[in-house]
C-alpha cells in the first residue's frame, strides 16, 4: 500500500483527503482545509472550523487528551435532514399522514445530547423511544409538546406501564408497544386500576430477513415481537376486553443498522399487509412504526456492505412513503402517520473522539554494521549471507531463510547457546531482509502467498491515549469499522503503515481495521512523530452507543466531554465542558472509597516514618502524590 502512493514531492492536501475517505464518509461536515487540517462545519452553516484550533483551545483551558468531542450544530442538522427528507417525500406524492421521528434513547443516553435533541426538535414534534423506566422517566421529563411522541419498547412492569398511563393523562402521546402477548394483561389491568386509557401498540415479527451485522433481528428468530398467532391472540384479548379501539399504532424493527435499501422496501410492504389486516380487525390504527434502520456509512463505500449503506437518505424517505402508500391505496385505508427511530443516523456524526499518540514501536532494522563480529555463530553468519545476496529474483528464498534463521537462533538463546547481543543482531538482520522484500513486492507481477501478509506484519504500532473499551467499545466488541486519521499534518505524505493501540494492557486494546471507499485494510497510513510535538488523531462518526457501552477495563474512566457550536465566522463558542472521571470516581465505581483508601495509605507513611525507613518530608511528598493521583485523570498526563 505504501509503495503505491503518489511520491512525496507530489502530495497535495486533496491527496490526503482521498486517501482517509474524508469526501465519502464526511457527508460534507468534515474536509481538509489547504493547512492540512481537518475541518468541521455544520452544513449551511459558515466558515469551517479546523479541528486543532479547538483541540488547542480545550488544552488552553485544561482539557487534557483524550477528549470526546460533541457538535450540537451537526445534531441539529441531522434532525431537520431526517425530518425534512420526509417532508418533502410527503408532499411528493400527496401522502395524507404525517412523519413523527422519536429518538432511541438508548442510543445515547448523555443529558446533553437529550436536551439538545427534546429542544431542537420541538420544532418538528420529534419525540423519544423509551425501551425501559428510566429511559421513560427521562422521555417524560424532556418532552413539552403534547404532538411528540413517547414510544415505550422493551419488557414493561407495572410500573413501566403506571408511568407510561400518567403520561397519557397529562396529555402525551404515550404508546405501549406490546412485545410479548403477557404485556397485555399488565396493561389493561394498570389501566382499569387507575381508570386511564391506555395508547397500545403492538410489534409484529416480520419475516423478512436483512443483510449486515443486525440480521439475527429480523426473521422467525427476532427477539421482540409478536409471532401471528399471538398477534390474533392479543387482538381477541382487546375485543374481549372491550379495548381494541385503543390499538392505535403498528409497529416493526428489523434491524439497527440495514445497508441494503431493498431490505427496507420489503420490510415496509409486508408490514402493510399487516395493518391493512388490523384494520380489517376494525382497530382504529392511525400510526405506522418502522422501528430503526436508516444506516450510516461508516466507511463511505455506498453500499450494501455492514458497515455501509447503498441508498441515500432522501431515497430511504422516498421509498416508504411510497411503498406504504402503494400498499395502503387499493384497500383505501386512510394514510398513517409515519414514525421512525432514527438513532444512529441521527447522533453518529456529531461526536469525534479525540487523543494525541504516545509512543510508536517501528519494526524497521537499526544501523547495521559493516561487518560480522569475530565470535559470530554460523547461523548469524548465514542470515547475514542471505542479506547480501538479496535481489528481487531470490526474495522469496530470502525471506524464507530470514524467518528460518532467527528461529534457529531464537532457539539456541533459549538453551544458553548464545546471547542476547546476537539474538539482538539477527533480529535486526531479519528485519532488515523483510523490510526491502516489502519495497519490491508492487513491482512482483505475482506476490507469493507467504509474503501476502508482509505490511501487516511490519506495520508501526501507534500508541493512543485512550482506552478502546472505554470510548470505542463497539470496534472491539462486534468489529465496528468507525473512521481514524490524523487531524493535521495532512498536507504531508503518511507513509508508515501503522495500527493504534489504547493504552489498556490489553492485547484486544487496538484498531486494525480501517476502510475507505476502496475496501477494508488492516493498516493505516500515518505519519513519523517528531519530537517534542503531539501528534492528533481524531476518530469520527462515534455519536451512537458508544459512550454508554463503554466500560471501565484497567479503571480507564469518562474522558473529557466538550460539547461546543460552531459559528459563522469560523469560531465557536463552548457550550458545555465535563471533565473526564478522576481515579477517585473510577475507584468509587468499583465500590472502593476513595478516603478510606487515603487514610489507609497516610497510615502506611506513618508506620515507615516511626520504623526510620521515611523521613517526615519523605512521608508528606508521598501523600501528597497520592492525594494528587486519586483527583487527577485516569488517562496519561504530560508533564508540565
Amino acid at each position: 500500500m505504501t509503495d503505491s502512493l503518489p511520491r512525496p514531492q507530489s502530495w497535495s492536501v486533496n491527496d490526503s483527503a482521498a486517501l482517509y475517505g474524508v469526501p465519502d464518509w464526511g457527508s460534507d461536515y468534515f474536509s481538509v482545509n489547504t493547512a492540512g487540517q481537518i475541518c468541521v462545519r455544520a452544513r449551511n452553516s459558515g466558515e469551517q472550523v479546523p479541528l486543532l484550533n479547538i483541540v488547542q483551545g480545550l488544552e488552553q483551558r485544561d482539557h487534557a487528551m483524550p477528549v470526546l468531542l460533541r457538535i450540537e450544530n451537526i445534531l441539529d442538522q441531522r434532525i431537520s435532514q431526517i425530518n425534512d427528507g420526509f417532508k418533502k417525500a410527503i408532499e411528493r406524492f400527496s401522502y395524507k399522514g404525517e412523519y413523527r421521528g422519536v429518538f432511541p434513547i438508548k442510543v445515547n443516553q448523555q443529558c446533553h445530547v437529550i436536551e439538545e435533541i427534546a429542544k431542537f426538535g420541538r420544532q418538528y414534534h420529534h419525540g423519544f423511544e423509551a425501551g425501559s423506566k428510566a429511559e421513560l422517566i427521562i422521555a417524560m421529563s424532556h418532552l413539552r409538546d403534547r404532538e411528540a411522541c413517547i414510544i415505550c419498547n422493551g419488557y414493561k412492569d407495572s410500573e413501566f406501564v403506571q408511568l407510561g398511563l400518567h403520561a397519557v393523562k397529562l396529555g402525551m402521546r404515550c404508546f405501549f408497544v406490546v412485545e410479548t402477548p403477557s404485556e397485555i394483561d399488565t396493561i389493561i389491568e394498570q389501566s382499569r386500576n387507575l381508570n386511564i386509557e391506555p395508547m397500545i401498540g403492538l410489534r409484529v415479527k416480520l419475516s423478512a430477513k436483512v443483510e449486515g451485522h443486525w440480521y439475527e433481528d429480523s426473521g422467525d428468530r427476532s427477539l421482540f415481537g409478536l409471532s401471528t398467532v399471538q398477534l390474533v391472540e392479543v387482538i381477541d384479548k382487546l375485543k374481549s376486553n372491550n379495548m381494541l379501539h385503543c390499538l392505535q399504532l403498528m409497529h416493526f424493527h428489523i434491524g439497527s443498522q440495514i445497508p441494503n435499501i431493498r431490505n427496507i422496501r420489503a420490510g415496509v410492504q409486508e408490514a402493510c399487509r399487516y395493518y391493512v389486516e388490523l384494520s380489517k380487525e376494525g382497530a382504529p390504527l392511525g400510526y405506522l412504526d418502522l422501528g430503526g434502520g436508516l444506516a450510516v456509512d461508516y466507511t463511505g463505500a455506498c453500499t450494501n456492505e455492514t458497515h455501509s449503506r447503498n441508498y441515500s437518505l432522501e431515497e430511504y424517505c422516498v421509498d416508504i412513503i411510497e411503498s406504504v402508500s402503494e400498499a395502503l391505496d387499493p384497500f383505501e385505508i386512510e394514510h398513517p402517520s409515519i414514525i421512525t427511530e432514527s438513532g444512529r443516523a441521527t447522533v453518529a456524526y456529531s461526536s469525534v473522539l479525540l487523543f494525541n499518540v504516545l509512543d510508536v514501536s517501528h519494526f524497521r532494522s537499526q544501523k547495521l554494521p559493516e561487518q560480522l563480529p569475530e565470535d559470530s555463530s554460523e547461523i548469524c553468519h548465514n542470515i547475514w549471507l542471505a542479506l547480501q545476496n538479496f535481489s528481487e529474483k531470490n526474495l522469496q528464498e530470502s525471506c524464507n531463510d530470514a524467518v528460518h534463521y532467527r528461529e534457529e537462533v531464537r532457539h539456541m538463546f533459549r538453551q544458553g547457546q548464545v546471547g542476547v547481543r546476537e539474538l539482538a543482531l539477527v533480529e535486526n538482520i531479519y528485519l532488515e531482509i523483510l523490510q526491502r522484500a516489502k519495497k519490491l513486492l508492487p513491482k512482483l507481477k505475482r506476490v507469493p502467498q507467504e509474503l501476502q501478509n508482509l505490511n501487516e506484519s511490519l506495520a508501526d504500532i501507534y500508541y493512543g491515549n485512550f482506552s478502546l473499551f472505554q470510548s470505542l467499545p463497539d470496534s472491539w466488541a462486534i468489529e465496528q469499522v468507525f473512521p481514524v486519521m490524523p487531524i493535521h499534518r495532512l498536507d504531508e505524505q503518511p507513509l508508515n503503515p501503522a495500527v493504534i493501540a489504547d493504552i489498556t494492557c490489553d492485547s484486544d486494546g487496538k484498531i486494525d481495521h480501517f476502510a475507505n471507499a476502496e475496501g477494508e485494510h488492516k493498516t493505516l497510513q500515518l505519519h513519523d512523530i517528531r519530537e517534542n510535538e503531539e501528534y492528533y488523531m481524531g476518530v469520527f462518526l462515534v455519536g451512537a452507543y458508544q459512550e454508554t457501552l463503554g466500560d471501565l477495563h484497567n479503571l480507564f474512566g469518562d474522558t473529557n466531554v466538550v460539547s461546543v457550536r460552531l459559528e459563522q465566522d469560523g469560531s465557536y463558542e463552548l457550550v458545555e465542558e465535563i471533565h473526564g472521571d478522576s481515579i477517585g470516581d473510577v475507584l468509587s465505581y468499583v465500590e472502593y472509597n476513595p478516603k478510606e483508601l487515603y487514610e489507609q495509605f497516610r497510615s502506611h507513611a506513618e508506620a515507615a516514618v516511626k520504623d526510620g525507613r521515611i523521613s517526615v518530608a519523605q512521608r508528606q511528598t508521598m501523600i501528597k502524590a497520592f492525594r494528587t493521583s486519586l483527583e487527577g485523570y485516569t488517562y496519561f498526563e504530560r508533564e508540565e
